[in-house]
């Protein structure tokens, strides 16, 4: 996190922002690839971090913790900022899938797959970014049984971070709308942590919402001081072009990087942007879209889906006569550290 003098965000401008709401990432450093079956004290310092966010929100009056869309939009009504929590990572869930129900149980409300690393569950954009190779072998299949768990509990799957392969891969097993939460366009800034376009055309058969960052090298990967406020409505609009506006929305990464595209500064400047997407056409109604009706219908379609797959079982459910009881899940699922795959046909 930036130091507190170079913080983006505060109550103030907040609301000289005009902010609505927000979600409030917990994040921890990814650990070394070579140590992926050793998390460490990852899983604990994600709850202190949980514990600490829960505690501030609760400590202002003008935050309110929404674990709900529906209690985000009162919260609006009332006039305070609606606060919801996700975590930047599914490293620090410390390759259990239980930990995500418990996550879940304390409030986050989006888990992005991968961060800077590779994980147990999925290949990073910055491992592939590293690579002379460009190797990308995407989602493991313990990764494809987490995407599922997170649809059965209605989470919010997060695809900024995640490699191109693995955001294929997800989307086609994703059984609810995806988010990317903090992304831009890998056609307008070639750099393999922004998404393609056949990935944001999937968005519209998928349900999903991109949220465009301001993070200047992933604006403009050639020219990363050019990046400004025009820029970022260059994103948006690519996204509106090949998806339409309801897949579309703002995700600033404030607090998360210290170069931020020139004109904004901070939270209290997203007015500047919405003055800069309204001069290139955009109506009262896509506006609306943009700034907070997209996400909250994607949140709220995803715990639509879940009441739907209520009867499931966890994807951990233990073997009862070589079948899964009340499961039907015809992917193949390994544990991390062992080789042995359940083969589809032993499902029933």
């Amino acid at each position: 996190m930036c130091a507190a003098l170079a913080s983006h965000t505060d109550l103030k401008r907040m609301k000289e922002g005009r902010i609505g709401g927000q979600f409030w990432s917990v994040f921890m450093e990814c650990p070394d690839t070579a140590k992926l079956d050793d998390p460490s004290h990852i899983v604990r310092d994600t709850l202190e971090q949980i514990d600490v966010a829960r505690r501030f929100i609760e400590a202002n009056p003008e935050l309110k913790f929404c674990p709900t869309p529906a209690s985000a939009i009162q919260a609006f009504k009332e006039g305070r900022i609606a606060s919801m929590l996700g975590a930047e990572g599914l490293h620090q869930v410390g390759s259990s899938i239980a930990v995500i129900r418990q996550l879940w149980d304390l409030g986050v409300r989006y888990i992005t797959i991968t961060h800077n690393s590779d994980n147990a569950f999925a290949t990073a954009a910055a491992t592939v970014t590293a690579s002379e190779t460009g190797f990308d072998p995407g989602l493991t299949s313990f990764g494809a049984q987490a995407i599922l768990e997170m649809n059965r509990l209605g989470m919010l799957v997060d695809l900024s971070h995640a490699s191109h392969e693995t955001m294929r891969q997800v989307m086609d097993i994703a059984r609810s709308p995806v988010i990317f939460s903090h992304s831009t366009c890998y056609a307008l800034a070639k750099n393999f942590r922004n998404a393609p376009d056949d990935i944001i055309r999937s968005l519209k058969s998928n349900g999903g919402v991109l949220m465009v960052m301001f993070v200047k090298r992933f604006l403009n990967a050639t020219d990363p001081d050019a990046a400004n406020i025009e820029t970022v409505v260059d994103h948006i609009m690519h996204v509106v072009e090949l998806a339409g506006w309801d897949h579309v929305g703002i995700g600033g990464d404030f607090d998360g990087t210290m170069t931020l595209a020139n004109g904004i500064n901070s939270v209290a400047d997203y007015p500047k942007l919405i003055e800069a997407v309204m001069r290139r056409g955009a109506t009262d109604e896509q506006v609306k879209k943009l700034i907070g009706e997209n996400i909250l219908r994607a949140w709220r379609q995803n715990g639509r889906n879940a009441e739907t797959f209520s009867e499931e079982w966890p994807v951990e459910a233990v073997w009862e006569g070589r079948s899964w009881t009340r499961w039907n899940n015809p992917l193949p699922m390994m544990i991390p550290g062992n080789p042995d795959r359940i083969a589809a046909e032993d499902y029933p």
